[in-house]
């Protein structure tokens, strides 16, 4: 029986394989230029979604079929009776496992998720999943009912916590590369993919995801988001030791990177740096591991502790502390709206508008 990564391995060459599909019909007179643009409508298919949502997409379709399979059902061509049963199995926790007798119940929004997935993959099939289908309608909107929750809301991690969590890094390359991560993640209140996949020059890498330009007042990052390129503004710090803008400059020079991806590993002995780029995992791991040893509500037990902290903490930190017009933070943070950015202020004054007072009551 193949393994799970053999199924999302199987699962992400098939994704290719739709990309590879693309290609002038029989009847058209092939030429070398014409052949070319059909390799560059090939690539744009592959640009079509970022990297990470590839993946997820990847593991929804791997998810599905093995249901389908369990189930003796068939994924093709799609059938919204199936995949409304599939998406009651998701939300009750009743469908089987191969290593356990129940899954655990999925939420809402792992479940929307999963069938913005479903629909994904049936369209680089060439089949269309229609999400408005009276069976997948209903069942999906008696989920909602039932067992939609108020989202759960990271820690935000403020001034004084970030301040804490670098001053628990060495000074070795090692310490260097992560104070650099974590000063420029709070400040451009990025998001953990965001800040791994930057490189030092525009199209240095294939795999880029942005790139940075330094200049005496700060750093310029250009970044691919998900709306499309965004650019952020990093100013210097009022001190060097706590400076984003330093940081990033310091662990360049001693890591002698001058070209590819800003953060990489290193070496064991920790002297040099690698090629490699990290992966956002990095910079999970690191937020958790400075969160333990800066003692973070250190009243709560450890396992509490690391569940309360995540990637988002630093974006939700920069919201929740930077004292300026909202309007500055909103773009700073790549939200298409005042409300989505909203919900990432953890100390906002929720009544500063009265309309009680204002309706003359």
């Amino acid at each position: 029986m193949p393994t799970e990564t053999e199924k999302l391995t199987s699962a992400r060459a098939s994704d290719q394989d739709e990309c590879d599909d693309i290609a002038l019909p029989s009847r058209a007179a092939g030429s070398g230029a014409l052949d070319r643009r059909v390799d560059t409508a090939r690539d744009y298919a592959r640009a079509a979604a970022l990297d990470n949502t590839l993946k997820a997409y990847a593991k929804d379709w791997a998810h599905f079929a093995r249901w389908c399979r369990m189930k003796g059902a068939e994924p093709l061509p799609p059938s919204p009776e199936t995949v409304s049963v599939y998406l009651a199995d998701l939300a009750s926790g009743s469908g089987l496992s191969p290593s356990q007798s129940a899954a655990r119940p999925l939420s809402v929004s792992t479940i929307d998720r999963r069938l913005s997935g479903l629909a994904w993959n049936y369209a680089q099939r060439g089949f269309t999943l229609d999400r408005k289908n009276r069976h997948i309608a209903t069942v999906l909107a008696g989920i909602k009912r039932k067992h939609a929750r108020p989202p759960v809301r990271k820690e935000a991690i403020l001034a004084d916590d970030i301040l804490a969590m670098v001053a628990t890094l060495p000074f070795d390359l090692r310490g260097l590369r992560d104070r650099a991560m974590l000063l420029l993640g709070y400040a451009g209140g990025l998001r953990r993919s965001e800040i791994v996949s930057l490189d030092v020059h525009k199209d240095d890498t294939p795999g880029s995801g942005g790139w940075i330009e330094i200049f005496d007042k700060g750093a310029l990052l250009t970044l691919s988001a998900k709306t499309g390129w965004r650019e952020v503004e990093i100013g210097r710090g009022s001190q060097e030791q706590t400076c984003p803008v330093h940081a990033l400059e310091q662990w360049l020079i001693f890591a002698k990177i001058d070209f590819g991806p800003v953060f990489v590993g290193t070496s064991r002995d920790g002297k040099r740096a690698t090629q490699t780029r990290l992966s956002d995992k990095h910079v999970a791991r690191l937020i958790k591991r400075t969160v333990l040893d800066a003692g973070l509500r250190s009243e709560l037990p450890e396992k509490e502790r690391l569940a309360l902290f995540s990637g988002h903490s630093l974006r939700a930190g920069l919201a929740s502390s930077a004292d300026v017009d909202e309007r500055y933070v909103q773009k700073q943070l790549g939200h298409a709206s005042a409300e989505m950015t909203r919900r990432y202020q953890r100390r906002r004054d929720r009544f500063r508008v009265n309309l009680t007072r204002a309706a003359g009551l």
